[in-house]
């Protein structure tokens, strides 16, 4: 293969890579794998094939379903700033192409949950599939300012999925975790509309800044970081996590509190785009502080 081939051929790589947004991606696979963890009891390790091939599993089907929304979106992602870069938008990639990618790649994915995992992950990781690529893309996210309210389902099961790969059943622990993800969503989210409110506006987007205003919605901002702390303790409460895990999650609960706390007070859209890369992080720390808790006797 001459040098030229090998350079399309890596363009055309990293263009199918962008398709499945890896960074979304990496955060998803990230909780599915704590979630297998704690899944664990603290002295046996997860067995390395249900990782492996979970974690594959998982990140394959979870890149399907970002190539699915990319190309619903493309009308969408062409008038946006943060997005109009993507190979859809660009022509670089078509929408057979993408078509043919996302099925090829979630179906080896649940194919590999399948043989290799068990069925109720793979069902489960379907059932999210659907869920992200179809109910919120498709139905919710034109229709309602509550997209991301009600969407958020989809994206709060990596840690159930994780949960299943391991025990082949769904526990209070794993809707714990669930529950975490799915208080932390709204407030994630609304922070990123926030500061990119006129490209939804201009993409006919009904996001909740779009729809309520601003000041409502970094209102509901700081509600949900409420909810999203009071969720935060329940591990503790119910003996899931110990003195590690609830230090961690009151002081990364108590600084994202102050980030929402200022967008109501003092709205800024630097600041706004600063709650949102701090969600990343909090979420991030959260899940890493309840592993260590799991491992660490205090």
């Amino acid at each position: 293969m001459t040098t030229e081939a090998l350079s399309t051929a890596s363009h055309r790589f990293r263009q199918f890579y962008e398709l499945t947004k890896p960074r979304v991606v990496s955060l998803i696979v990230f909780c599915a794998v704590i979630g297998m963890f704690l899944a664990s009891p603290p002295h046996i390790m997860v067995p390395l094939d249900i990782l492996v091939f979970a974690t594959v599993g998982i990140a394959l089907v979870a890149g399907a379903a970002a190539a699915v929304n990319c190309l619903v979106e493309q009308g969408i992602d062409a008038v946006m700033a943060r997005t109009r870069a993507r190979p859809l938008p660009r022509g670089e990639l078509t929408s057979t192409q993408t078509v043919v990618f996302a099925a090829a790649v979630g179906g080896l994915g649940l194919w590999l949950l399948h043989q290799f995992v068990n069925p109720l992950t793979m069902w489960l990781t379907l059932g999210t599939f659907v869920g992200y690529a179809i109910i919120y893309t498709i139905v919710l996210k034109p229709a309602t300012p509550q997209n991301i309210v009600i969407g958020g389902a989809s994206g709060a099961m990596p840690p159930v999925l994780g949960w299943a790969a391991v025990t082949g059943e769904v526990n209070p622990e794993a809707l714990l975790l669930f529950l975490i993800i799915f208080a932390w969503t709204p407030p994630h989210f609304w922070a990123l509309a926030l500061y990119r409110t006129e490209e939804y506006r201009r993409a006919g987007l009904p996001m909740l800044p779009v729809t309520h205003g601003r000041q409502f919605t970094a209102l509901h901002v700081l509600l949900y970081t409420f909810i999203l702390v009071a969720c935060t303790l329940l591990p503790f409460v119910y003996g899931m996590s110990g003195m590690i895990y609830l230090l961690s999650a009151l002081v990364l609960g108590g600084i994202f509190l102050a980030y929402a706390i200022g967008l109501y007070v003092r709205y800024s859209d630097r600041l706004a785009r600063k709650t949102f890369r701090y969600s990343i992080v909090y979420l991030s720390l959260l899940f890493a502080a309840l592993l260590v808790d799991h491992y660490i006797i205090v």
